[in-house]
């Protein structure tokens, strides 16, 4: 299946402003691009690109003062498949746990493990360890928030998400992969293209998602506490502690943003 996918997003500025934007397809689905995703500014300014300390691609940069556009696309190459699912899969202790997985078992910006942990183990104690714990989680985010843009807030974080009850995708994952964290599973924050390629019409216009991956069994796993279903085409782009990591771009001054576009459809077959 080839699936194109992209964006476009429209700034004002009042004066020349210093910016990083991580809008690329993760190294991990490099091999499937058709070309490259480059990131195209409208007016041209130099870029930098440069690997931050997760390994997710980030390009530098400086807007002009006034309307500037950035954009990228590109026709990914993807097996058409749901989204895996490992039922089996057991919790690793802590003990036994790779030494690099265990910055994502720590509190984080958006994700208070400290004032969630009672109530984490209050709910899931009795859930079976592993991905039946996990999923019970992801149930439980799923049910417990209620999902609108107009309940979008950039400073909402997990605990607040958790008494709150609504939120966006973002808040979907920092309650999940708070609880996650909080029963001792390594859980990080990813962020991407998700499609509703195989789905009933009408299908909601493009957006960028936020999901979770967990480490089980040795691996990291995909779930996904917002739609808390599988998903054809799931394209990740940069993943962290939590959405502090991975904006989609981190302006150092003041602007506006007056056009936003995502791209996520099935493209037909080459020629």
């Amino acid at each position: 299946m080839r699936i194109l996918v992209g964006c476009e997003m429209t700034y004002e500025f009042t004066q020349a402003t210093p910016m990083i934007a991580m809008l690329n397809v993760h190294a991990s689905r490099f091999s499937d691009l058709e070309r490259p995703d480059y990131i195209v500014t409208t007016p041209s300014v130099p870029l930098e690109g440069y690997r931050d300390i997760f390994g997710n691609w980030c390009t530098r940069m400086t807007a002009p003062a006034g309307r500037f556009t950035l954009r990228t696309e590109t026709v990914v190459r993807d097996s058409g498949t749901w989204d895996p699912t490992s039922p089996n899969a057991e919790q690793v202790s802590v003990e036994r746990l790779p030494t690099d997985t265990l910055l994502y078992l720590l509190g984080s910006r958006y994700c208070e493990t400290d004032r969630l942990s009672d109530t984490a183990w209050t709910l899931f104690a009795n859930t079976p360890p592993g991905w039946a714990r996990v999923q019970a989680i992801c149930d439980f985010v799923h049910d417990h928030i209620t999902f609108g843009y107009a309940h979008s807030r950039p400073t909402r974080t997990a605990a607040e998400a958790f008494d709150e009850k609504i939120g966006v995708c973002r808040d979907f994952a920092h309650l999940a992969l708070t609880f996650c964290r909080c029963l001792n599973i390594p859980a990080r924050y990813c962020t991407g293209y998700v499609s509703d390629i195989g789905l009933p019409l009408p299908h909601a216009p493009g957006d960028f998602a936020a999901w979770i991956e967990v480490f089980l069994d040795g691996a990291w796993h995909m779930f996904d506490p917002r739609n808390n279903d599988p998903r054809i085409g799931r394209i990740l782009m940069a993943y962290g502690r939590d959405a502090a990591d991975v904006p989609l771009t981190l302006t150092f001054g003041p602007n506006a943003l007056v056009e936003f576009r995502v791209t996520t459809e099935e493209a037909a077959d080459a020629m």
